[in-house]
């Protein structure tokens, strides 16, 4: 007999159980929970607290995580985003001399912008401009990010020189030794087909790193919560205002509104939730939730948060309703109390999950017309510049500007929707104002 929450969830429509949704839980919890530290350690740079800013992020994840469980009914997990962090940081208050309290405010500005784009369905219209192919290569460019970030976190791949910027890491050194390892593990029991794969792939390399030494043990396992005064509502909207400001909270919204977008249809299309069209139906309830946890992030002092894409790592361990949300929601919860223990999962664990899933979601490139060259070539730009440049939105929004042109100059304009001509407007903007350091 199924029980309330397996209605609720729709575990047998998904045809999932609640021991797959609780293993993809802690999966996508322990993928992600390395932002738990690096979160607040790159908003250092900026001058945030760096105690009040760790219970700001935990706070941000559990909260727009659990709003996408239960009210989105999605498997996704949100938190601060990676990219819009170190722009605030090192761009906007570093190289530009803004405060962290006005930057706060342009993220504040934009999560209002957001929610009421959704309820007034512009943001639904806007997603829903975009063609097929766009869609299928916001994918595979997240999966090769993902492989991207996994490999140079791990140390396989580290920085080269200016002819070669990359190279192969120290390969016969323990800690890359052991990432190896690690992938190959996860490889292993995902061909297996053994359940939580991938979790238990970060467990196992977990232990062998603090045997090994190759990360230090937790030296507690529990820690009282730190204060969140000294960020709590300390934005200044004000100053967000301003005109001076305006490529700021253009950059942040562009930055938000893309990063969000192209996870959902990436790691949606690798749950099997795109239609007939690559289409996410109710997208309007995942884009909800990201826009109220980046109001939320202002408000108690971190930057903006959306669908996280190691949020893959728990859909590739068998998570399909908002049930395994919930589980990662609550172990955010639970690593207020438990950081210490939670934040000794070493990169040599995490990353190579990151490399397998990244490789898992490369598949939608064959869905992609490839002979087609109006197709072809917006499509390459958002799969190599979102790894090459290290930033998603730099890849959604050259392959937002590239694809009306290339139907343009094709004379097949009529293809492009009035929707797309909107976001390559926006996209325009977006390289125009950026603040290049």
């Amino acid at each position: 007999m199924r029980t309330g929450i397996q209605r609720y969830f729709g575990f047998e429509e998904h045809h999932t159980s609640l021991r797959t949704e609780i293993i993809a839980g802690i999966t996508t919890f322990m993928t992600m929970s390395y932002i738990i530290v690096v979160n607040p350690k790159i908003l250092e740079a900026a001058g945030i607290p760096i105690g009040a800013s760790m219970v700001a992020t935990i706070l941000t994840a559990a909260f727009g995580t659990m709003l996408m469980g239960l009210y989105a009914r999605r498997p996704f997990a949100i938190a601060p985003y990676m990219g819009e962090n170190a722009f605030v940081a090192y761009t906007v208050v570093v190289l530009l001399g803004f405060t962290w309290q006005a930057a706060l405010g342009a993220v504040f500005i934009g999560g209002v912008l957001f929610i009421l784009l959704t309820i007034f369905r512009l943001r639904q219209w806007l997603v829903e401009a975009i063609p097929e192919g766009l869609r299928y290569s916001f994918a595979v460019g997240i999966g090769l990010f993902m492989t991207f970030i996994g490999l140079n976190i791990t140390g396989i791949v580290v920085l080269g020189s200016a002819g070669a910027p990359v190279r192969i890491g120290k390969i016969t050194s323990t800690p890359v030794l052991l990432a190896v390892f690690g992938f190959l593990i996860i490889a292993v029991l995902l061909m297996r087909r053994i359940p939580g794969a991938i979790f238990l792939g970060i467990l196992i390399t977990t232990l062998l790193a603090f045997v090994f030494r190759v990360a230090p043990p937790p030296r507690a396992f529990v820690s009282l919560p730190l204060s969140l005064e000294p960020t709590l509502l300390k934005l200044d909207i004000r100053s967000a205002l301003s005109w001076g400001f305006f490529a700021v909270v253009l950059t942040v919204f562009v930055m938000a509104f893309v990063d969000t977008m192209g996870t959902l249809i990436g790691v949606s299309s690798r749950a099997g939730y795109l239609d007939e069209k690559g289409r996410l139906p109710e997208i309007e309830k995942p884009m909800m939730a990201d826009a109220l946890a980046t109001t939320f992030a202002a408000l108690v002092g971190t930057t903006t948060a959306g669908a996280f894409i190691e949020s893959a790592a728990g859909i590739e361990a068998g998570g399909r309703t908002g049930f395994s949300a919930l589980v990662t929601a609550g172990l955010f919860l639970l690593s207020l109390f438990f950081a210490p223990f939670l934040t000794a999962v070493p990169p040599q664990a995490y990353g190579p999950a990151l490399i397998a899933v990244g490789y898992l979601m490369l598949s939608p490139i064959s869905k992609i017309n490839l002979s087609d060259y109006t197709e072809l070539f917006p499509a390459l730009a958002v799969v190599v510049l979102m790894s090459f440049t290290y930033n998603i939105g730099i890849g959604i929004t050259a392959g937002f500007i590239l694809y009306p042109f290339f139907k343009l100059t094709a004379g097949r304009h009529r293809e492009v929707s009035p929707g797309l001509w909107v976001l390559c407007g926006l996209s325009l903007l977006f390289f125009i104002f950026y603040p290049y350091s």
